[in-house]
């Protein structure tokens, strides 16, 4: 096996080694509850466990065995049956990390219904688009999102049905308590086929209106490959799962691929306790939950690093923690953050990328083959990943293209991680995939990387944020990353200005730091506006002089704005294009 700086990479031979085995019939809820519930060595482990601040006197269940998940899921399997929820059928889960979700996803699969997740984040319109696309017969919420699903209910003739948890019961046609208290604790599951449809899950519309993409159960064998390595082997720790001290956490919503398919979901399929907080995201709170739960892996997007980052520089003289694994994916986390967790977290992080349609499909596992700070990594065991052309040829090392996924693993077999298809679309589901002159399938993903003489693959960004300034290629992912260096920035973001003689500028949107927006309220009174104004231009001068002394010339931003914070996407994706849009509306204005 190869050697690099005494590290064994040990990626070529799993990869050769290793096989899918896609049984006919497989059941997710079967796989991350029940059989785990069935078994008495199990049943009583911890497999949800409830992080949240309540009122004082206020009484609530703060964790889930195995068993209690299990039977609970039962009793609200026949509730839905009783409102005529059969196979098939799609049930909207709006809901935020709490016990009540893993319920709820459970009941769903267990019938061989669809379920549904949408984020207690959407308004109105964003809800109402989704259930009627979808045809949703059934919705449950809770007190985060009951106002915005009750205003989109009337416009939707096909929700028949809303239960609500807690406070929320009260707006709902059914209260959830009240009702599956009085359900039977057994139900008999509906042996689905491993490529029926189990998840529909909407793509977050960073390029357009979003779609529908119908998941199989099959998909989360397809996931855990990804899962296992980018977790550093998690569920072969060489310990049984009776007495494992595995414990996961991440605030990624548990309504969007991240945080069903990269948290939830596996973590209860290898039976271990995963943490669920619902409440607004801070420095503060990822560590105390480190702390008080001995959290042992953990996926974190790459905004939510820099600002732990940024919040502690040395989180260890005030925190107890020892992390096993991180998993980061959504953007590129640059080199800055790598070292940071590298020295102050002491885990590498491991860089994943996937979509909804074809989620964990490459990435790092610092257990077994070296990362390269900056990297997606490799395509995982069981897919075959490639850079391609347009033709659908394999770019050659160093060529920019865009990231592909055959749909036959190295050994000619299918790879179970494909979604079955868009929703009401199927346009967009041709469009998805291409074929090579050769025959070989592969599914685009739309975003652009190269792959080095190794094979790691390096993220350029997506194929509409790229864009040319004065005859020159800019990746934002680059500049973003060398900008959140400066010590007064904390988040940013790259998007071309129009310009009449260069086609376009760089043009960076920045957020700076809490302690530099708190120096500027103690020292720069607002009144003072000549003040304010010779403060801004000599911080912008500083954090151009910063990109320019690590960048090429043609990178720097020639112009700055402040901004407060980031447009972002309900799965912590900037989203760029709001950005670009605004640059072109305003260029439009200007000229006439």
């Amino acid at each position: 096996m190869p050697v690099t700086n005494g590290f064994v990479d040990h990626y070529a031979a799993i990869h050769k080694q290793f096989r899918w085995h896609v049984p006919a019939q497989f059941n997710m809820a079967q796989e991350c509850a029940r059989r785990w519930a069935d078994d008495p060595a199990t049943m009583k482990n911890i497999a949800v466990r409830a992080h949240s601040i309540m009122a004082r006197g206020h009484k609530h269940q703060e964790m889930l065995s195995y068993e209690q998940l299990a039977a609970q899921a039962n009793q609200l399997s026949h509730l839905l049956k009783k409102q005529g929820v059969q196979r098939g059928d799609r049930v909207a889960i709006v809901l935020p990390q709490r016990l009540e979700t893993a319920v709820a996803y459970m009941a769903v699969l267990q019938m061989g219904a669809v379920a549904m997740p949408l984020s207690m984040l959407f308004g109105v319109e964003a809800l109402e688009y989704r259930l009627n696309d979808s045809g949703a017969a059934v919705a449950i919420v809770d007190e985060s999102s009951i106002l915005s699903v009750r205003d989109a209910r009337k416009n939707c003739p096909s929700l028949r049905c809303v239960i609500g948890i807690g406070d929320a019961a009260v707006y709902c046609d059914l209260d959830y308590a009240l009702q599956t208290l009085m359900q039977p604790a057994e139900f008999s599951l509906v042996k689905t086929r491993a490529d029926e449809a189990a998840v529909l899950i909407y793509t977050s519309g960073t390029t357009g209106p979003p779609k529908g993409a119908l998941i199989p159960h099959r998909a989360l064998i397809g996931n855990l490959t990804g899962f296992v390595a980018s977790q550093n082997w998690f569920g072969f720790d060489g310990r049984t799962n009776a007495k494992s001290d595995a414990v996961f956490w991440s605030p990624a919503d548990w309504a969007w691929t991240g945080g069903l398919m990269d948290a939830l979901l596996p973590t209860l399929y290898f039976g271990r306790e995963i943490i669920a907080f619902n409440g607004r995201f801070s420095p503060e709170v990822a560590f105390d939950i480190f702390q008080k739960y001995r959290v042992s892996h953990t996926f974190l997007f790459p905004t939510a690093l820099k600002s732990m980052m940024k919040a502690f520089p040395e989180p260890k003289r005030k925190y107890k923690f020892k992390l096993h694994a991180l998993m980061s994916a959504g953007e590129a986390v640059g080199d800055a953050v790598y070292g940071w967790c590298e020295k102050q977290l002491g885990v590498k992080v491991n860089e994943m990328f996937g979509q909804t349609e074809i989620n964990y499909v490459v990435g790092n596992c610092n257990k077994f083959w070296p990362s390269k700070p900056g990297s997606m990594g490799k395509g995982y065991p069981g897919h075959r990943v490639a850079v391609i052309d347009e033709a659908s040829q394999i770019c050659k090392p160093g060529e920019v293209g865009e990231v592909a996924v055959n749909h036959l693993d190295v050994h000619g077999k299918p790879d179970p991680v494909f979604f079955l298809g868009y929703w009401n679309n199927e346009e967009a589901t041709r469009k998805k995939t291409t074929v090579s002159a050769e025959g070989q399938r592969w599914c685009r993903t739309g975003d652009l990387a190269y792959a080095d003489e190794e094979g790691y693959l390096w993220y350029q960004g997506r194929a509409d944020d790229m864009f040319k300034s004065a005859g020159y290629r800019i990746g934002p992912g680059e500049v973003e990353n060398c900008l959140i260096k400066h010590p007064a920035v904390l988040n940013a973001a790259v998007v071309p200005k129009p310009d009449a003689e260069r086609g376009a500028v760089v043009k960076a949107y920045v957020v700076l730091t809490p302690e530099l927006i708190a120096a500027r309220a103690r020292f720069m009174p607002a009144n003072d506006l000549n003040g304010l104004k010779n403060h801004d231009e000599e911080l912008i001068f500083s954090i151009q002089q910063h990109v320019r002394g690590l960048l090429a010339p043609y990178e720097y931003p020639k112009e700055i704005e402040f901004i407060d914070a980031l447009p972002m996407t309900t799965t912590g994706k900037v989203q760029r294009r709001v950005l670009r849009l605004q640059e072109e509306e305003r260029f439009r204005s200007a000229n006439g």
